[in-house]
């Protein structure tokens, strides 16, 4: 593929990662949206540490929406501590934190990117857990339009890959099909939700 077209999808994907978090954060800073907590804790450490993983594999332009998206994400946890976002803190929730924080001696032992993408990987789709959960009991806290420009951002993130293989691919490709399940998840609740209330 053409390297300018490569180029053209990661400036795409990375213009989408911030048409999706600006809304995203005012929604934050208004009090609409509830992120929580610990799953934005485990995103944030998973994606930075991924994208200097796929830097390392030769990912090129195509991890640059990854980083961006890591910077963001971790001041989207910050953002959830000061505004008391979802703090509710269950067993699992602990588990799953846990999980992640084990995650990052283990990538560093290893000193191989694409165990380091493996196990990032599992670990970070093990952080929409908390999310998962608070959706399905909460589906109005959650921006169903946010969640589906990550599923584009992903898309235009591995059409942006200058080298394929398990380390570039495996982590955006497994986000596009959780964000895919999880805007499923929310519609679905909604109408259960609504459908509640008019009896």
């Amino acid at each position: 593929m053409d390297p300018r077209l490569k180029l053209i999808f990661s400036g795409l994907a990375i213009v989408i990662t911030f048409m999706a978090f600006i809304p995203y954060i005012r929604g934050i800073l208004q009090g609409r949206i509830k992120p929580h907590l610990f799953s934005w804790l485990i995103w944030g450490m998973t994606t930075l540490i991924v994208f200097f993983a796929q830097l390392d594999a030769d990912g090129g332009t195509g991890a640059w929406p990854i980083g961006v998206s890591g910077v963001i994400t971790v001041y989207i946890a910050f953002l959830s501590y000061v505004k008391r976002g979802d703090i509710s803190i269950t067993r699992l929730d602990r588990l799953f934190f846990s999980a992640a924080l084990l995650s990052i001696p283990c990538w560093y032992f290893t000193s191989n990117p694409m165990w380091a993408v493996i196990l990032l990987t599992t670990i970070d789709l093990l952080g929409f857990g908390p999310t998962i959960r608070k959706a399905y009991d909460h589906p109005y806290e959650e921006s169903l339009l946010f969640i589906f420009m990550f599923f584009l951002r992903n898309t235009f993130a591995l059409l942006a890959l200058e080298s394929y293989s398990l380390t570039t691919v495996l982590f955006p490709l497994s986000i596009c099909v959780v964000c895919l399940f999880l805007c499923t998840l929310i519609s679905y609740r909604r109408r259960v939700v609504v459908a509640e209330q008019t009896r």
